[in-house]
């Protein structure tokens, strides 16, 4: 096209060029003339010539030129308007119009006529001449640019609307990346934009005036031809592949566009680029935002270029952009003018409106703020003006969801910019509102959003803020669960601890209904308790002064200060209110009171009054047993602040007090009895003494009291007369004697329950003074002789609390006790106690010795006065910092240091260190841990105690290895609180016990007697004996090992004991540790080398209770613990790899799991040296013998592996570790991993490899020779086993081998292992083959396994294809092996596999070497049935890939397809005739053309000795024969001599195919047989007739069968009487025949050579013989064998013979009379006409009833049909030769009558007709 156009251009330059105006002018006239003359046939091309010439004429400035140029337009217009089939020169034009630059007016003129010339060109012209249009436009006036582009749209509607071939793509791509790209896609985007104008007119969405009529032109675009535009538009930016950031906005407009194949492929297109634009490119977002807003209210530009918002579709999909662009939220104005625009805009919908509070939303979370401070303000009006306008019917889906986005962007503006709401609270009234009145499903919308609004108001004005606690308030009970959670959510966020209106609050809301507001109420009024019960936090909260809140509840509900607080039934707050209340006001009294001394205060003395009030309304009927026991606790507590006043102020109220002592509560009894204590010692002694007479004689009376006012009489007994003990002058003798009894005969006479309490009186009673002598009948008895008896029952009574309080009260009574057989008593009662299995009563055992011991940190005003309980319960052994629970000063009022009192520390001493903590039984060294325990806690800062830590250090160290966790847990915060109080020199010896322990080098244990019964296992850890016993004390292990006849069995026993011994004492040690780490500090810093590896193991112990202790030791330990491991990492790999080979089961899983964690992230520099040992571990844990140890190592496995593709990954890692990693991992995945045993190891190493394979890229080069082979290899060992046992049953249960190959193959190829393959593929490259192709070479010839054998074709295959000529050198290598080993394979899928690996190599092979491979390929024709099908499976592939390698040797290749083709075997056969049809086009010309070559073939088969090759040999003949015809003439003497000679030999089973040859052959070069040795048919002859004489039946009938075509095919009359008598003589002989010496084939049961011939079958083709020898006699001949043939016929007919013998016969005699007839017309012999004559009639009379007789006897259509038909033809020969007289024919009456029962129509006409001929001929005799 370029050089038409540059030769055209030419053409008219150089004929105007050195012209004056004049010649010009001459020269326009005469090309008007030949215009005007010119037909229209002739004037495209006269065209050509003229009109760019005459255009080219107007830059002339003469105006005659001028004229005369616009008479020759003129007159083109009209000749070519109407004819659109005329051409004009597009590329000249287009020439001319970019050449003249200068000359506008020819200019003008070329635009028009080009665009006239565009719909008039060819389409390939179009579509090439379009975007060269689009080339350098930029540089255009405006009004040609919109033309050209116009034209290039109309282009691209028809040609491209369906697809865009790659040469006009070219021509569009050269346009990318310049300025006339920019203005083409700004085209494409306002014709995709545009729609057809509505009714009402008006400019189209989202385009000015001006931009439509540029996408338009003059006249609208109709609907399908802008359809069609849009379409090829979509395409050519499709595949010109621009960046997204250019292309979006077309993409946007087109999925809001009206016509649905343009939507559709928008949002294809849109769906493709979505990943790849970037949203916050300003650019594009800038080209959005004006598609969106348009510049409608612009006021520089003109109306006509004022550009209108974007359709409504078109917004809606850009909102769902601006959405997720961060720069769309900060591109003020057009940001805010957007939002506007969706939600008041005049056309905006529903769906508008909440995609623009939606962008609102998006707007206020990631606007900048210097943008948002522009827009917050605007847009917050809009949102309030927006709900405003809502009415209660907006209740769609899109309304509701754009009010939820109205609230939303509230709480978020107000989290950006809080300024906004903080000098005023209308849009918190207006929200708590909305709580109230919204629907439910807005409401947790407005519940967050009012949330986030309350930070608005954190440092707001006070006044807001007071405006703030009105609202709170008002909404802090009303009915909406939503409102009352933010007034909470308020109050605890916006105003600290020391608020009091806003803790009000909170207390209301702790008796809230739902859960959620009581949680944050409680969390408002007590931060981070929940976290305070964890000893490892401390939260610092300032609580506002007690008067303060308490004057602000008060005036909040005055009525409190109006109750009397006895005998109120009405609460005024809800109890739950009144619990936080008063648990809160106790938190602010505590915390001032820990400050200062408040009795000295007389004001706070005053306020303490006033809690007291608030208290008693508390203990009200109506309030909970909860609120009741908080207030009297809280009373309890001010009591301990201000006794004097609290004594005083309840001494007037013991009434009020006493009503309390039948409370149902334990707690408020036992507080209410204390109380009752105190202030019965501001009584006076009379009232005190008559207080303890009442309640005497209330415990004592006959009247049975409920239990629990007994309880309360009995505990506010002693503590009534324990504080009136203390009092000077103390009470009488006489009162406390009365007392003493009443309590001795409760212990006495009560249950456990009640005896416990008044042991508890007497408790009291005994720390005050020592408990006097009872007097009964004037003697004194002491109360501990009394009570002996009794209080031995209590303690070994099942009652739980009981015990508890008696032993406790022991204790008590032994404080002032100075009596040592009182002591003694009470020291055998706590020891007996020693088995009991009880912790808590353990506890309180050590809390009674505690007191024998002395020293407790306690006083009797603290037992008495404050709400004390015991020392066990004060302080958590479990849980809770012992250390620090109690105070660590000696109370001196306990302090015991009497004479008596040092007896009894030495008889507990004795006790627990000779006795409980080394005995054999579990039981009572855990008691002795308690005790000892308490006795460290309580009293360790006694001096005897200081005397014996390091004893306490040696028990305790002892006892963390016991199997009882308490014991275990007790002694190791035991050896913490002995590292607390200790020294420096005791301090460290623990610390080096302790890691001893830790790291397995500790002392050994001191050694414990084992008796009978002491428990050596656990019960149920060790199993079950034989008999089903237990198994868990020594004399039941000694048992067993005597039982199984192993006395030293129970070494092993033990030396099992010892290890759990050693198990126990690590977690023992650990919780010590983890308590003495927390103290020790740098002390322990020399260790953590030692420490760490082995702390690290522990932490993943199976045992749950290991793991806790020693992450206690960690985190005591260790402040930044990566960093720790990190540090220390090669000792921790060394200690856990070790350790994977442990002999004990929990340290392998434990390594195996803490490598896994530890592996995560690592670097190569860190494992490099442990990655190896790494994976052998892994393999080694998932073979283990225990099925956890085996998860842990598929655990670590799946680390190890994850590790591993990482760092051998080369886009994450460097390529120098990716290879080193790959040195240490893949060989040993190769060798130890794929070739496991273990299922689960191959499974994870073929996955790693392949995870390696797919990784590591060209970094695996260096191994793809072990690789590939590892991998072809286990293709086959790594199938399923159960593939191997279906192929050997495939048969029997009907599975094709075939399929079932297919099937293995298809498996296997979906296998990792051949994805690894796949990737191996991808980095091969030429230096890769050296190493890898002999490897390959090998396993061709030792691979073992289908899947194998097949992978390794496939795998050459693929190689081939991607190294390409890279093979060359490796081609006759890999030919020699594949070629004997397709031929020697015997599965057919693997053979074709590797028959198209052959054929692949072959495409690169040598021509020598090909050569070579072709001609082995052709001989394997002529092997066994696997070479055969080898053969052809071969030729196929190389058909199929190398065909240009095999076009050469057609010459070989085809002979051989062509003659196997007649294989007998059908599947080799099927295969050479499919290669035959795919690749040769017409057999005949094939054949033609290789002619010679086949016959050479098919002749050297016939003479070869194989028989099978002669049947090919002899069927190949008769195809061609069949097929070439006389074409096979010049060749038919080789064929013939061949089978001529073969023919005479020996009988061979098959060999009549020879004879089906020779016929054949004759029948198509008869005349070239004929004419070459005129002998030659006469010794086909004798040839054939002698084969006719074999016995065998098959060969005989062949025989006959080459006899009858020979005949034909010669058509030489001379061989009637060569063959009729021996025809006619074996004819008689069969006819002589008995029917029952007939015998069917099968019964015959000789050899195939021996056997007769089936008479019926040989008759039949004999009468075929004799039918083709008439067909060819002369009549004199057949005249001399007249007698002959009616015998023959007569005897064929006979019914000895089946029908198809008379089929043939009915033929033969229809032939003989065709003949007779024929014949007897051209005779000119009279004697011979006379003959013939006379054998017609002999004939008619002989043989028509024998055809009468056969219709009558043989019932079979087909018969009928001939016989009547033979009959018709007899009779109508007989007509023809009338006799002279008439004779009778006697079997009309039968032919009348079988003519009458027939039922074949056919045969029935038949008979019909002869019935009126001899009808006819009797009547015309006679006449």
């Amino acid at each position: 096209m370029t050089e038409s156009s540059t030769s055209g251009g030419g053409a008219w330059a150089s004929a105007l060029s050195g012209k004056s105006d004049e010649e010009k002018e001459e020269l326009l006239d005469r090309m008007l003339t030949r215009l005007a003359l010119c037909d229209d046939s002739k004037l495209q091309a006269l065209l050509a010539k003229i009109l760019p010439l005459s255009i080219a004429a107007l830059s002339s400035a003469s105006t005659s030129l001028r004229n005369k140029v616009i008479e020759i337009l003129t007159h083109v217009n009209k000749r070519v308007k109407h004819q659109p089939v005329i051409g004009l020169p597009l590329s000249d034009l287009w020439k001319l119009y970019v050449e003249s630059s200068s000359a506008p007016m020819v200019r003008n003129f070329c635009i028009m006529y080009i665009e006239m010339a565009v719909d008039r060109v060819q389409m390939e012209e179009k579509q090439l001449m379009a975007p060269v249009f689009s080339a350098n436009i930029s540089k255009l006036p405006p009004q040609h640019q919109g033309i050209l582009l116009r034209i290039t749209a109309k282009v691209i509607g028809e040609c491209h609307r369906s697809q865009v071939s790659d040469e006009v793509l070219e021509k569009y791509r050269a346009l990318v990346g310049s300025k006339d790209c920019d203005i083409f896609l700004e085209f494409c985007l306002h014709t995709i934009l545009y729609q057809p104008s509505p009714q009402s007119g008006g400019r189209p969405a989202g385009l000015s005036t001006l931009q439509c009529e540029r996408v338009t032109g003059k006249d609208p675009l109709k609907n399908d031809m802008l359809r069609n535009r849009k379409a090829g538009i979509m395409n050519i930016i499709e595949a010109l592949e621009l960046p997204p950031e250019l292309v979006y906005p077309i993409y946007i407009a087109a999925c809001a566009d009206s016509h649905e194949p343009v939507l559709k492929k928008g949002e294809e297109l849109l769906k493709k680029n979505a990943s790849g634009v970037n949203l916050d490119d300003q650019n594009l977002i800038s080209r959005l935002f004006l598609l969106f807003n348009g510049t409608a209210g612009s006021a520089n530009t003109s109306p006509d270029s004022n550009i209108s918002p974007g359709s409504v579709a078109l917004r809606v999909r850009l909102m769902s952009i601006f959405c997720r662009s961060i720069t769309s939220a900060n591109s003020f104005p057009s940001t805010l003018q957007c939002i506007f625009g969706c939600i008041f805009g005049t056309d905006s919908t529903s769906r508008l409106k909440q995609l623009g509070m939606e962008f609102t939303v998006w707007v206020f979370k990631h606007a900048r703020m210097d943008q948002l401070k522009l827009m917050g303000p605007v847009i917050l009006t809009g949102i309030l003006k927006t709900l405003d306008n809502f009415s209660s019917l907006n209740s769609d889906a899109i309304a509701r969801e754009t009010k939820s986005f109205c609230y939303q962007a509230i709480g978020l503006l107000a989290q950006r910019m809080p300024q906004l709401f903080r000098d005023k609270i209308d849009v918190a009234v207006r929200l708590f509102d909305a709580l109230k009145l919204e629907e439910q499903y807005l409401r947790m919308i407005v519940q967050e959003a009012t949330s986030s609004l309350s930070i608005a108001y954190k440092d707001a004005p006070a006044k807001v803020l007071k405006d703030v606690e009105l609202l709170l308030l008002q909404n802090s009970q009303v009915e909406q669960s939503e409102v009352r959670f933010c007034a909470v959510r308020w109050a605890t966020a916006l105003f600290d601890l020391k608020h009091c209106p806003s803790r009000f609050i909170c207390m209301l809301g702790a008796a809230d209904s739902k859960l959620d507001i009581r949680e944050m109420a409680l969390e408002g009024l007590f931060p981070g308790e929940a976290q305070r019960n964890s000893p490892s936090q401390s939260i610092s909260v300032v609580y506002p002064k007690l008067s303060e809140m308490l004057t602000y509840i008060l005036e909040q509900q005055p009525a409190i200060l109006e109750s009397t607080g006895v005998g109120d039934i009405k609460l005024l707050f809800p109890s739950k209110t009144y619990v936080a209340m008063v648990k809160f006001l106790l938190k602010c009294f505590e915390t001032e009171a820990a400050q200062t001394d408040l009795a000295e205060d007389s004001d706070y003395v005053h306020t303490a009054e006033s809690l007291c009030v608030l208290l008693e309304h508390a203990m009200t009927y109506e309030g909970s047993v909860e609120l009741h026991a908080s207030a009297s606790k809280a009373l309890i507590t001010l009591g301990s602040h201000f006794p004097q006043m609290i004594a005083s102020r309840y001494a007037q109220k013991v009434l009020w007090l006493k009503q309390y002592l039948g409370h149902l509560d334990y707690d408020t009894r036992e507080s209410m009895a204390r109380l009752l204590g105190i202030a019965s010692s501001a009584l006076p002694i009379a009232a005190s003494t008559e207080l303890i007479t009442e309640v005497i004689s209330s415990i004592a009376g006959t009247q049975k009291l409920r239990f629990e006012a007994q309880h309360g009489t009995l505990s506010a007994l002693g503590y009534v007369v324990a504080n009136c003990l203390l009092r000077t002058p103390p009470m009488s003798d006489s009162v406390l004697q009365s007392v003493l009894k009443c309590l001795v005969d409760v212990i006495n006479k009560e249950t456990s329950a009640l005896a416990s309490l008044a042991m508890q009186a007497l408790g009291h009673i005994g720390i005050c003074i020592p408990l006097p002598p009872l007097l009964i009948d004037s003697t004194e008895v002491s109360i501990w002789t009394i009570l002996l008896e009794k209080v031995s029952k209590l303690l070994s009574g099942d009652d739980i609390k009981a015990v508890q309080k008696t032993v406790i009260a022991l204790g008590h009574m032994c404080v002032k006790e100075s009596s040592s057989s009182h002591l003694n008593i009470a020291l055998d009662l706590i020891f007996s106690l020693s088995r009991s299995k009880v912790e808590d009563i353990l506890f309180a055992a050590g809390e009674a010795l505690a007191f024998l011991w002395g020293g407790v940190p306690v006083t009797t005003h603290v037992i008495l006065r404050t709400n004390y309980s015991s020392l066990s319960m004060s302080s958590n052994f479990l849980m809770g910092d012992t250390s620090s629970s109690l105070r660590r000063t000696t109370s001196k009022e306990f302090e015991n240091n009497e004479v008596y009192h040092v007896t009894v520390r030495d008889a507990i001493t004795r006790k627990l260190f000779d006795a409980l903590l080394y005995s054999n039984r579990k039981e009572e060294r855990c008691a002795g841990t308690v005790w000892l325990l308490s006795l460290t806690i309580y009293c360790g800062h006694h001096t005897s105690i200081q005397q014996l830590l390091p004893d306490i250090q040696e028990a305790f160290s002892h006892l963390i290895g016991e199997q009882n966790e308490l014991t275990q847990e007790l002694a190791s915060q035991g050896l913490s609180i002995v590292y607390e109080i200790g020294d420096d020199s005791m301090r460290k010896n623990l610390v080096n016990a302790l890691v001893g322990t830790l790291t397995g080098s500790g002392k050994r244990k001191r050694a414990v007697k084992l008796a009978e019964d002491t428990e050596v296992f656990q019960e149920g850890a060790f199993g079950e004996s034989p008999t089903g016993g237990k198994l868990s004390t020594y004399k039941e292990l000694c048992n067993l090992a005597n039982e199984m006849g192993q006395p030293d069995l129970i070494y092993k026993f033990m030396d099992l004991a010892n290890h759990q011994a050693s198990l126990n004492s690590k977690r023992g040690a650990a919780f010590g540790f983890s308590k003495i780490a927390k103290l020790a500090g740098d002390a322990l810093k020399p260790y953590l080398r030692a420490l760490i590896p082995r702390l690290v193991r522990y932490q993943y112990d199976p045992d749950k209770n290991v793991q806790d202790a020693m992450s206690h030791i960690w985190k005591a330990l260790v402040a930044d613990s990566k960093k720790t491991i990190d540090e220390h990492l090669d000792l921790i790999m060394d200690d856990l790899l070790t350790q994977c080979g442990s002999r004990l089961w929990r340290s392998r899983e434990a390594s195996c799991l803490a490598l896994a964690d530890i592996l995560q992230g690592r670097k190569f520099d860190q494992v490099e040296k442990h990655l190896k040992s790494i994976w052998i571990a892994a393999f080694r844990a998932m073979d283990d013998i225990k099925e956890t140890v085996r998860n842990a190592g598929d655990r670590l496995c799946r680390a190890v592996a994850s590790l591993t593709g990482r760092l051998c990954d080369v886009s994450l890692t460097p390529v120098s570790d990716a290879k080193q990693t790959m040195a240490i991992v893949l060989p040993l995945l190769l060798t130890e991993g794929i070739m496991n045993k273990f299922e689960s190891i191959r499974k994870a190493s073929i996955s790693m490899v392949t995870k390696l394979a797919k990784g590591a890229g060209i970094a695996i080069r260096p191994y793809l020779s072990d690789l590939v082979c590892c991998m072809l290899e286990s293709l086959s060992s790594l199938e399923d086993q159960g593939m191997n046992y279906v192929e050997l049953h495939a048969e029997k249960v009907g599975i094709q081998t075939e399929k079932l190959e297919n099937l293995r193959i298809s498996i296997a190829r979906g296998s990792p292992m051949w994805e690894t393959l796949e990737f191996c593929i991808d980095v091969v490259d030429s230096h890769s083959l050296e190493l890898l192709v002999p490897r390959l070479a090998q396993l061709v010839k030792s691979g073992i396994g289908l899947n194998t054998r097949v992978g390794v074709a496939n795998f050459i295959t693929l190689l081939v294809q991607k190294v390409g000529v890279d093979i060359k050198p490796f081609t006759s290598r890999l030919l020699k092996l594949l070629l004997p080993v397709v031929k020697d394979e015997r599965s057919a899928s693997s053979k074709r596999a590797l028959a198209n690996a052959c054929a692949v190599v072959l495409k690169y092979a040598a021509p020598s070497q090909a050569q070579k491979l072709i001609e082995d390929t052709a001989c394997l024709h002529s092997g066994d049935r696997n070479e055969q099908i080898a053969c052809a499976i071969l030729l196929k592939s190389y058909a199929s890939t190398a065909a240009d390698t095999l076009n050469g040797y057609h010459a070989i290749i085809v002979p051989v397809i062509f003659v196997s083709r007649f294989e007998d075997d059908k599947t080799i056969s099927n295969l050479y005739e499919e290669l035959w049809e795919e690749n040769m086009s017409s057999e005949r010309i094939t054949l033609q053309l290789y002619l010679e070559e086949i016959v050479t073939l098919i002749n050297e088969g016939i003479m070869s000795s194989s028989w099978s090759r002669k049947k090919k040999a002899s069927q190949a003949i008769c195809k061609l024969s069949e097929v070439l015809g006389e074409s096979l003439s010049s060749h038919h003497n080789v064929l013939l001599t061949s089978l001529m000679k073969e023919i005479q030999g020996r009988l061979w089973e098959g060999k009549e195919v020879l004879l089906n040859a020779l016929s054949a052959l004759c029948t198509s070069c008869h005349k070239a047989i004929s004419a070459s040795n005129p002998d030659s048919p006469n010794a086909i002859l004798s040839l054939a007739l002698s084969a006719c004489t074999k016995k065998t039946q098959k060969y005989r009938e062949a025989a006959f069968c080459c006899l009858e075509q020979v005949i034909k095919a010669f058509n030489n009359p001379d061989f009637f009487n060569m063959v009729i008598p021996s025809l006619l003589e074996m004819g008689n002989l069969l006819a002589q025949t008995k029917p029952g010496q007939i015998s069917l084939p099968s019964d015959v049961k000789a050899d195939a050579d021996e056997r007769d011939a089936s008479p019926a079958a040989v008759h039949e083709k004999i009468l075929n013989c004799i039918t083709a020898c008439i067909h060819v006699a002369r009549i004199g001949d057949i005249i001399g064998q007249q007698k002959n043939f009616i015998d023959l016929y007569i005897s064929s007919l006979s019914p000895s013979f089946p029908w198809t013998v008379k089929m043939s016969s009915f033929s033969s005699i229809k032939e003989l009379c065709s003949k007779l007839h024929s014949n007897s017309n051209n005779l000119q012999d009279g004697s011979v006409c006379a003959s013939t004559t006379a054998f017609i009639h002999e004939l008619f009379y002989t043989l028509s009833p024998e055809l009468l007789k056969s219709m009558r006897t043989v019932n079979i259509g087909q018969v009928h049909m001939a016989a009547s038909e033979c009959l018709l033809e007899l009779s109508n020969q007989y007509i023809g030769v009338p006799p002279v007289e008439l004779a009778e024919l006697g079997f009309m009456s039968e032919l009348i009558d079988l003519c009458e029962i027939e039922k074949n129509e056919q045969a029935k006409s038949s008979l019909k007709k002869c019935i009126q001929i001899l009808g006819g001929l009797k009547q015309d005799m006679e006449i």
